[in-house]
């Protein structure tokens, strides 16, 4: 099976470019309710990692008293990384895919030059396989359904 079937793409996709400032990277991630976004170079593309809420947590503590006004001048890249969500390339098999997503929850997809071209959910992937396991079972038990 093609992966792109899954994909959401760039144009859908919060993300954040290495030059946001802390400020900017919070307000994203609480405008669209997100507790992971990626990372994205703001050169060429090319997908950086993954930043978390707990990343930014645990920095936001180790500062001393730090203020929405200064997180106006910390650029996100100053944010240690705990762990990055692990892409794939477009070309990547279906149990590779499932294999990232069961420890991810998302998927960053890239192209071959490892620009960001979108993201695969373990939601998605998870009703798409709900749905298989349905439509077999339905099946096996003599209905069809299409």
């Amino acid at each position: 099976m093609n992966i792109l079937f899954f994909l959401t793409p760039k144009s859908e996709v919060a993300y954040v470019y290495d030059t946001d400032t802390v400020r900017q990277v919070l307000e994203k991630m609480e405008n669209h309710r997100y507790s992971a976004i990626p990372v994205i170079s703001k050169e060429d593309g090319s997908y950086i990692g993954t930043l978390t809420e707990g990343d930014l947590l645990w920095y936001i503590k180790e500062q001393d008293d730090l203020s929405v006004r200064d997180a106006e001048e910390i650029l996100m890249t100053q944010v240690p990384r705990m762990r990055d969500n692990e892409p794939v390339e477009v070309d990547v098999n279906m149990e590779d895919l499932l294999n990232k997503a069961m420890n991810q929850n998302f998927v960053p997809v890239i192209d071959d030059r490892k620009r960001f071209i979108g993201l695969i959910t373990r939601k998605d992937l998870i009703q798409y396989l709900c749905k298989k396991l349905v439509k077999a079972q339905l099946e096996a038990g003599g209905m069809s359904i299409r």
